[in-house]
């Protein structure tokens, strides 16, 4: 292996540690208890619910996060 691979390998290698640590330091720190700003879904769960509450609004609050949209379409 001449000179040439052998630092681009090394850098590879730095590259993939620095991209690994970054991402270490970025995770938030895992709490012991259930998280308080995530509610259950419905409108019953908000704390201050719209006025006008359809199936709609149901389904879309049920998939938040996901990207997914809900399966009875």
């Amino acid at each position: 292996m001449n000179n040439r691979n052998l630092a681009f390998f090394c850098g590879l290698a730095a590259g993939f540690a620095l991209k690994g640590a970054c991402d270490a330091l970025a995770r938030p720190a895992r709490s012991r208890g259930p998280r308080q700003d995530i509610r259950p879904a419905g409108r019953s769960r908000m704390e201050n619910p719209p006025r006008n509450w359809d199936i709609v609004d149901e389904q879309g609050d049920e998939s938040f996060p996901a990207s997914d949209p809900p399966g009875n379409y």
